[in-house]
């Protein structure tokens, strides 16, 4: 998730202006691809904890057919970082769901709320045109609010907080107008700040056991997706 160093900048991203044009295709089978930062990667979890892995699990347990998550995510990732990882990239198929979580580092390094808008979107955009031009295919997570960990114990819990609340209101938006799903983790994950079993080892992220609690909110949605005609 949060690199531990002072960001001097950061390299903006060229964002095509629109909405995609491609006609909508039919997913081949049920692939998934998970698209972030160190939440999704799970950083200082083992990768069976990941919550992308665990909810796969919980949809197999329900006998729906899901592959292993592939996840495109690194740890310090920004919206900028990630479209950029993403570049040009087509899927030699459509997966048939699209996941997204990102953007706490916009809010740790500082960087501004008006280009996470306009970077959030083109992953939207990015997110959707993976999804076979299917916007309900896509599920947007709201962003995990580090403030309740001891990492922060120093530092403007009530700031990091407050922003972490508005750079999640653009993304519900947005989520909202591009017609996609969307699941408030946020709540979830303060309570933390009560329950030290839900933070890792690092002090700084969240354990395996919130991701699974994280797995179980978006397993129905999950659900919904993929048994989607």
């Amino acid at each position: 998730m949060l690199v531990q160093v002072k960001v001097i900048g950061f390299i903006a991203c060229v964002i095509l202006a629109g909405s995609w044009s491609l006609p909508r295709q039919e997913p081949v089978g049920n692939a998934y691809l998970a698209l972030g930062d160190s939440y999704t990667i799970g950083e200082s979890v083992d990768p069976d904890d990941r919550y992308p892995a665990r909810a796969v699990r919980l949809l197999r347990e329900d006998h729906v057919d899901c592959t292993d998550p592939e996840i495109i995510a690194t740890t310090g990732w920004t919206t900028a970082d990630l479209l950029d990882a993403l570049g040009g990239r087509h899927a030699a198929a459509p997966y048939a769901m699209v996941t997204l979580l990102i953007g706490v580092n916009n809010q740790f390094q500082g960087l501004s709320q008006s280009a996470y808008r306009t970077q959030f979107a083109a992953l939207l955009e990015r997110s959707i045109r993976l999804a076979g031009n299917r916007p309900s295919h896509v599920l947007a997570l709201s962003i995990p609010d580090y403030s309740v960990t001891p990492f922060a114990r120093d530092l403007n819990g009530a700031l990091i907080s407050s922003q972490i609340d508005s750079f999640n209101t653009i993304n519900a938006a947005l989520a909202a107008k591009s017609g996609v799903h969307y699941l408030d983790l946020t709540s979830e994950s303060r309570k933390g700040a009560e329950d030290p079993s839900l933070i890792a080892g690092d002090s700084l992220h969240f354990s395996g056991k919130e991701y699974a609690i994280w797995a179980g909110m978006m397993k129905p949605v999950m659900k919904t997706i993929l048994m989607e005609k």
